[in-house]
Parts: C-alpha cells; structure tokens; sequence
C-alpha cells in the first residue's frame, strides 16, 4: 500500500521551515487511503500509524487525499522526521520468506507417553471401579456404570471439538475423574445416613441426592470459576487445563446427578430393594481434632519453614531455589546425526545416561521425523563440557563430529507467561473467595478454604524443594490440579458444617458442631483420596520421566489436600469464628 516515505524540510502557512515526512501511495493503497481519510475528516477523528506493537504517530486529518499523496507535519526535528519515515518504509515492505531448512522434531511425550499414560488412566480407572463396587456394594455398581459413561462422553467430546491433549490437559481430565468419583462418595454417604435412620431405600435415595447436592455443586462451580478464570487469563499452555477441566466439571455434576440417580432408581425397580444392599452408615463417635489444632498448625507450619530453608540452601548451593528445568532457563541443544535408526527408548536407555555423566545436567529427548537426527537438550554447555561431549559420542557411536551441532536454546516458559500464569491464578482464587462468601453468607469460610488451598501450594513447593523434582511445564499442571482439588475437598466439609449449624441446638458448642462436621465427611476425605491418589500412582508407577515429574509432586497434594480439608481448614474456620464472632442479631 505505501510506495515511499521520506523525511523533508518544507514550510508550513507562516513560511517558516518545518520537518514533515511525504508520504507515496501505491494504486490500490491511494484508493484505501482516500477512504480512510474521507471517513476520519467527515468524523473530525485521527488516523493512526501502528508498528511492532505501537503507535508511532498519530496524525490529525485536514482533508481528504485522493492523489496518493500525503504529508505528516510538523515533526519536531529531522531525526524524528527520518525515524518515521524510516518506520514506515520497513512496515510497507511485502516480504515473502523463503524455506532455507526445515526439521519435524517430534512429540516431546512422544507416543510412549500417550500409551503408558492411557495403560495407567485404564488400570487405575479398574482400581477405581473395583474398590467402589466392593465398598459401596448397589450405589458402586451404578457409579461404576456412570463413570465409564463419564469417560465415553469426555473421549467423544475431545474428538469431537478436536481439543490437542497437553500434559496440562491430562491433569485437567485426572481432577474431574477424582471430582466425578467425589461427587459420587458425597451422594452414597448421605443415602446411608438416611438408612441408618430406618428410612425406606427409594426413599433414602431420594433425600441422599437432594442433601448432596448443595456441596457437589458448590464445589463444582468453585473449580469451575477459577476454570473459567484460567481459560480467559491464563497463556496458551495453561489453556488446556482450563479446558478440559471446565469440560470434566460439568459432565462429572451431570453423571452424579442424573445418570447414577436414573441407575439406582433402575436397579431399585428392578426388585434391588434391601437395604444390606446399599449399606448403612454406622453411628460414629465424633473425634475431637480442634483439640489438636494447634498440633496441626505446627506441623504444617515447620514442613513450609523446612521447605524455604531448603529453598534457600538451593539457592546457595545450585543458584536457583528450585530445580528448574529447560522450559524456565533454557539452554543447549545438541543434534547428533547417528549413523543407524534409534528409536528415544534407545536412545534413553543408551546415550542419555553418557550425556548425564557428562554434563551433570538432565536430558530430554527428541527425534527428528524421517532421520537419524535425535536431540538433547541439557542445562547451558561451556565451551569444555560440550568438547568433552562430542568427544563421548564419537568414542561411543563412532558418529563423525561433522554431524554433531551445539546451540544455545531459550526458554519455552516466558517471563510474561510466569506473570500471565500468577495473575489468572490470583484473580481465580478471588473468584472462589467471593463465590464462597456469597454461597456461604461467611467470610470465614472463604478465608478457610484460602489458607487449607495456600497451606498444599506451598508444602507442595516445599517438596520440589526437597526432593529436587524437576520444575516445567508439569509444575504448572501439577499446582493448578492441587488448587481446584485442594477447594473441592474443602467445601464439602463446610457444607456439613454449615448444615449442622443450622439444626444445632443452643446446648450444643460450636466446637463439637466442627468435630461432628469432620467426623462425618472422613469418610468421603479418604475414600476420594484413596481413589485419585490410585489413579495418579498408576501414571507414576508406568509413566516416562516427564510423567512422573508431575505424577509424584501431584501424589504428595493429593496427601496434603486430605490433610489440610481435615485438620487445617475446620480449625482455621473455628479459630476465626471465635476471633470474629458474628453480630447478634436484635
């Protein structure tokens, strides 16, 4: 569109000198032109010249140019005149690239990974079903049946909107399996509560969803908002959590309410009526963990400490408080044309641990389509240890050093994708926060739920810390499950509370109502535990590496999530009920 542009010296209606930059349109460019100039003076706006990000100038319009001719003046000296004109130029430039050399590298999961991850997800999905129908005898028939419909409809849909599955989606997909089994544990409970108090089945099935339904949904759409959040806020990577968790949330709330629900009432109908059946809830004594609280908040307190500390000796010792792999600092790339075929199971298993040895660093792995090529990728080589590896490689392998080439590579994982990340996890916790102050008419709930959710991140942190687990793209995963599964746990323990508050007698203490509250939902803390920490175990047991950096930090949250919902986040609510007691009412 733009023929030309240059800097001039001319004179403005005083005859005195000024700078300006003359403006040269091509044919198609003085049509365009003209439009956009006729429409901003009738309008009496400006136009605007944008370029790499900016606005460069942003001239008014004194009429209407039709000849393919324009000039922007005053300019306030002849450098600025010539920097716009300069500017200009280069953003009219057609420029058409031209292919010089190409590679396909290939996954960095790589097809073991997707088949190792799907031998887990199906063997720990088996666990999963086996140990609900042998706890919940009837209701884990039905929930065994309405998983399996769960994941079916989860499958279809990813096929169907052609979402591409990260490392972050899988974990989105864990979370709502372990939601989708939750949300079934709270519905059995309750439906034996009501056995327990010698009502009839259909009956008890009945009552059972209707008392469920405020937790499934409450702690639903709390890992929904922040779902949401991440979606909109969130880079690109992160995306695919949000994604596929939103998508999980609301076909696990489906399956729990509705199709488990038409299941029962079908085995019911079908003559499955004795109560034995379905099982009923035993009277339990109410354990007294506030007497503990303060034992608890201690433990917690000096794991986080213990884990700065670490932190901090890391910090000294490696020059970095974590063990940050190559998506945060990046570094070299070593390409190694090998004279036969390797498959990255040969290659892992025979070249990766001579690399290790040495360069000291971790490896990844990545071939090259329709080549010998492999890639590693390894912390920043000097000058000495990359010598030192050629030399390896060619001893080794009998490769020609010709077909070994070194480059530096840069993070994957940018400074503004790390802003990007804390500010949607920061805005999606204030959601949750507001969501459950509305839902919960109580600040202190909130605030609970934010200390218990805090309280995992940061023992989490501590471990990856401590165990020097590599931090990439998993750990991003690995943190966002922790989040929405660490709030979940949560809010259904302050829906029983909430619950029992509201029938409690003046005699009762609040103490004993909390007690009570916990005691009662133990049950559905570890059960639901047990099962998602079987599902994560499995991918740990038979994943690659990259796998298992995410399957291990995310067992210890899940741990952590179990740990906190019982001991910390009642304790914090009851200590801030006593410190901020809530106005009598007139």
């Amino acid at each position: 569109l733009m023929l030309d542009a240059r800097a001039v010296t001319t004179q403005d209606s005083m005859q005195n000198s000024v700078f300006a930059v003359d403006l040269t349109m091509t044919e198609e460019g003085t049509a365009k032109f003209a439009d956009a100039t006729r429409n901003a003076y009738e309008k009496g706006e400006t136009l605007a010249i944008y370029y790499d990000g900016e606005f460069v100038s942003v001239p008014s319009v004194n009429g209407v140019f039709t000849e393919g001719n324009a000039q922007i003046t005053p300019m306030e000296s002849i450098e600025a005149a010539e920097n716009l004109a300069s500017t200009i130029r280069i953003g009219g430039l057609k420029l058409e690239l031209e292919e010089i050399h190409s590679k396909v590298v290939g996954a960095q999961l790589g097809e073991e990974a997707i088949e190792t991850s799907l031998q887990a997800g199906a063997i720990g999905l088996v666990i999963v079903i086996i140990f609900m129908i042998a706890v919940y005898f009837v209701a884990g028939l039905a929930a065994a049946l309405a998983l399996l419909l769960y994941v079916a409809m989860i499958v279809m849909l990813l096929l169907g909107f052609d979402m591409t599955l990260t490392l972050s989606g899988v974990a989105g997909i864990i979370l709502s399996i372990g939601m989708a089994v939750d949300a079934n544990v709270i519905v059995f409970a309750r439906i034996r509560e009501e056995l327990a108090m010698c009502k009839g089945v259909q009956t008890a099935i009945k009552i059972g969803f209707e008392k469920a339904f405020s937790a499934i949904v409450d702690g639903n759409i709390t890992t929904l908002i922040a779902a949401a959040v991440l979606y909109f806020l969130a880079p690109g990577t992160i995306r695919g959590f949000a994604q596929t968790l939103a998508l999980g949330i609301v076909l696990s709330m489906f399956t729990a309410l509705v199709i488990t629900r038409l299941i029962m009432n079908a085995l019911f109908a079908l003559g499955v009526k004795d109560p034995k059946w379905y099982g009923v809830a035993k009277e339990r004594k109410p354990i007294d963990f506030l007497s503990k609280k303060g034992v608890f908040f201690g433990v917690s307190a000096a794991l986080i400490i213990a884990g700065f500390v670490v932190m901090g000796v890391n910090k000294a010792n490696m020059g970095d408080i974590l063990n940050y792999s190559l998506e945060f600092k990046g570094g070299t790339a070593t390409t190694v044309t090998f004279n036969e075929y390797m498959t990255l199971d040969e290659a892992t298993a025979n070249v990766v641990p001579l690399i290790e040895e040495v360069t000291g660093s971790a490896v990844q792995v990545q071939n090259v389509q329709d080549t010998n090529e492999i890639i590693f990728k390894t912390n920043t080589l000097t000058v000495d240890q990359r010598e030192a590896l050629n030399e390896t490689l060619i001893e080794q392998f009998a490769v020609e050093e010709s077909m070994i080439t070194s480059e530096t590579i840069s993070s994957t994982i940018s400074d503004e994708m790390k802003s990007d990340t804390i500010i949607a996890v920061i805005v999606a916790i204030i959601g949750m926060l507001l969501y459950i102050r509305i839902r919960f008419k109580d600040f202190r709930f909130g605030i609970s739920s934010i200390v218990a959710l805090a309280h995992d991140v940061l023992v989490v942190l501590a471990f990856y810390a401590v165990a020097k687990v590599s931090v990439g793209n998993t750990f991003i995963a690995c943190m966002l499950t922790i989040v929405g599964y660490s709030v979940n746990a949560t809010i259904v323990i302050f829906d029983r509370v909430r619950e029992n508050m509201a029938v409690m007698a003046r005699k009762d203490a609040l103490k004993d109502v909390v007690n009570k509250s916990i005691t009662q939902t133990l049950s559905r803390s570890i059960f639901t535990s047990l099962t998602t920490f079987v599902m994560v175990a499995c991918l740990y047991v038979l994943g690659v590496t990259s796998i298992r950096d995410f399957a291990l930090p995310l067992m210890v949250g899940i741990i952590c999530g179990a740990y906190s919902s019982v001991c910390i986040a009642g304790g914090m609510w009851f200590v801030l009920r006593e410190k901020f007691p809530p106005k009598a009412n007139n």
